[in-house]
């Protein structure tokens, strides 16, 4: 079927919530390739939102799922066992930074990770509230939507949300918020709302996602670990979007040297195929009770098979080194977008983890959100996936695979200049 036709289909069929508002339908993809249903080719600098950190279709991830569907597809390892998930979680508490020996346990999504986080923390400390961020974003399920630092378009529509979820300022300097001003604001919340004797953890991406690219200082995250030493609350990182390379470490939190007492992962883990983990110190793990974390499709063979290749392919082919090296070449451009556009501002860069904001005004940083939807809409014209995100709908983020090709790379940058140009002229910056 060609586009037309699906996009017939969609209109039809598919709930307008969950409908994508692109026309164009994946028929294929390589690395970071993609053809639609009418074979026009598609840059990705998306990534299924972050999933595809070695690019759609990695060869050794297609060859593990292949021989994977030749002996378990499912049998719930609850019910029995098989060893891509004894595997899988041996892997994933030897290279996950937290305190102690880890356990693990596999889920489906992110917000599946999040949620038994939670659920973790709770039955660990005997406590209930949890502490999350502005700005952060950890999922779309009741509990994680309650979290999530950013209201439309996640949780406008569905009523109330769970409570003892409280709310801390994240520090962005660019936006106003210092480092000191959001710790003043935690401490003031463990106060006024969230007393320590019945807060069980806070929650933090160490480089928001959604909520723009923001990295945390390491002098933060070293904050946040000795508030929780010192009223028994767990510190809970959620690597979601910055783990498995992003970053050029496999853990964003590996910058700073701090160690959590949970971290939850998913999206690039499996190249694709979905999977989730919360890994933590053991002797939280293993607080609450016999079956009372799991699910029908928590780690899937087919997935856990993934996840072991993606594993193998970190290992021999130095995706950490082509992260960084992915953001240095970012960072270049950046720059030197910022110099030929009044309206680029705020180039960062955490490895491959890499964003610009678009600004009406650079000197007061006016976020322009509509100008980043008309780039984002003009680039899928001249066949480029690209994404805005943040608090303010003016970041564009880059989520392209670190295996890109540098012709490819180069391409897609292109596309993005020419794009601005269109909409805004090429001019010198007036302030620099």
């Amino acid at each position: 079927m060609n586009n037309a036709q699906l996009n017939e289909l969609k209109q039809r069929y598919v709930a307008n919530g969950a409908a994508s508002p692109a026309t164009q339908f994946a028929d294929r993809a390589e690395n970071a390739l993609l053809w639609d249903a009418d074979g026009n080719r598609i840059i990705d600098f998306a990534g299924g939102i972050g999933v595809l950190n070695i690019g759609h279709r990695h060869p050794k991830v297609v060859e593990a799922v292949k021989a994977q569907l030749d002996k378990v597809m499912h049998t719930c390892q609850t019910v029995m066992p098989y060893e891509g998930y004894v595997k899988v979680a041996e892997k994933l508490s030897q290279i996950t930074p937290v305190r102690g020996h880890a356990k693990v346990m596999l889920a489906n999504s992110g917000a599946e990770a999040l949620e038994n986080a939670v659920k973790i923390a709770r039955a660990a400390t005997g406590k209930n509230n949890v502490i999350c961020f502005d700005g952060g974003y950890h999922g779309r399920t009741f509990m994680t939507m309650a979290m999530n630092g950013k209201v439309a378009p996640y949780a406008t529509d569905f009523g109330s949300m769970p409570g003892n979820v409280f709310r801390a300022p994240y520090p962005v300097p660019y936006h106003g918020v210092s480092e000191d001003e959001a710790l003043r604001g935690l401490k003031m919340a463990l106060k006024t709302d969230a007393n320590p004797r019945d807060t069980a953890a806070i929650v933090l991406e160490p480089v928001l996602g959604e909520g723009g690219f923001y990295p945390a200082p390491a002098s933060f995250l070293k904050a946040i670990r000795e508030i929780c030493d010192e009223h028994g609350m767990l510190m809970i990182v959620d690597e979601v979007q910055s783990g498995f390379g992003r970053t050029g470490k496999m853990f964003a939190i590996e910058h700073s040297g701090v160690e959590p007492d949970i971290i939850t992962m998913a999206k690039s883990m499996a190249d694709g195929m979905p999977i989730s983990a919360v890994v933590g110190t053991d002797k939280h793990m293993d607080a609450s009770g016999p079956n009372s974390l799991g699910g029908t499709y928590t780690g899937s063979p087919v997935s856990c098979a993934a996840t072991l290749a993606v594993l193998e392919v970190f290992e021999q082919e130095g995706i950490l080194e082509k992260s960084q090296a992915l953001g240095d070449k970012l960072a270049k451009r950046f720059a030197q977008w910022q110099q030929t556009f009044d309206c680029v501002d705020n180039g960062r860069n955490m490895g491959a983890m890499a964003a610009i904001d678009l600004v009406a005004d650079k000197a007061t940083h006016t976020p322009d959100a509509d100008l980043a939807g008309a780039l984002c809409k003009k680039a899928r014209e001249k066949g480029l996936i690209l994404l805005s995100c943040g608090l303010y709908g003016n970041t564009i983020r880059f989520l392209m695979p670190v295996t890109i090709e540098d012709e490819i790379l180069e391409e897609g940058l292109a596309i993005v200049e020419e794009s601005l140009k269109e909409l805004v002229g090429s001019q010198t910056a007036a302030t620099a």
